[in-house]
């Protein structure tokens, strides 16, 4: 079963652990298989059944661009990483 690492801000729905094997052939059905499991984890990743912008999904060290449909082998490992943004450019200050 895929190995998904769960980041700190959603181990909270993962009952506090770092790491958990769900099944899964795409990244939709590792998500499904998810939010089976720890109910409310997908609502954290999705919108519209997409991944949430600002959130980047490597599988097995690559940044995946095929969203939901990606494919994931029974070894893989899957992380979700929030994005790091960057600041407005005026850093807030009136001019």
């Amino acid at each position: 079963m895929p190995e998904v690492w769960i980041p700190p801000l959603l181990r909270r729905f993962a009952r506090e652990q770092t790491r958990v094997k769900v099944s899964g052939r795409t990244l939709r059905q590792v998500i499904d298989s998810l939010e089976r499991e720890y109910p409310g984890i997908k609502e954290q990743l999705c919108a519209d059944d997409e991944i949430m912008p600002g959130i980047a999904v490597v599988v097995d060290g690559e940044v995946v661009d095929m969203g939901m449909l990606e494919p994931v082998q029974e070894a893989s490992e899957v992380h979700f990483l929030p994005a790091i943004g960057g600041g407005d450019a005026n850093l807030g200050f009136d001019r």
